[in-house]
């Protein structure tokens, strides 16, 4: 290849590469007819409603309690750990249902059933999880 076959080849690689950094931006869909949509997307009750839903208590069946508070403890093991009670999951739901029912205030002592092993390989212990999961339900009772 001569000079300027090479100058030719690179110059169309470097134009090529910079094609997708001056395309045209994607359309922004507007905003017509959301206008009427409120700003708190349907998280407020009206004021007719009979109330929050009831939550399932400390007590209740382990499906109903990991329905309701299962998406908090998403993060948690489905695993058996040897030597303690039930899984982390289930533990924490136990807990979760303790601070919805203002059995206690405090998401650290609600999870005090939770091992604070580390295990390696994941981020956290259980405990840390379950207090973390039992911020985020406290703060979203507050909100509603």
């Amino acid at each position: 290849m001569h000079f300027s076959t090479k100058t030719i080849a690179l110059t169309a690689a470097l134009a090529l590469s910079a094609v997708p950094a001056f395309a045209l931006p994607a359309q922004v869909p507007s905003n017509q007819g959301t206008a009427h949509i409120p700003n708190n997307q349907g998280t407020q009750r009206a004021p007719d409603s009979p109330g929050p839903p009831t939550t399932p208590g400390p007590n209740a069946s382990a499906s109903s309690k990991a329905k309701a508070y299962g998406t908090y403890c998403k993060a948690e093991s489905k695993k058996h750990v040897d030597g303690q009670k039930g899984t982390p999951f289930s533990l924490c739901v136990t807990a979760m249902a303790r601070l919805a029912n203002e059995q206690t205030r405090s998401p650290s002592k609600a999870c005090k059933a939770e091992s604070k092993k580390h295990v390696d390989g994941q981020k956290g212990t259980p405990f840390s999880k379950c207090v973390v999961a039992g911020a985020k339900l406290l703060k979203d009772q507050a909100q509603s």
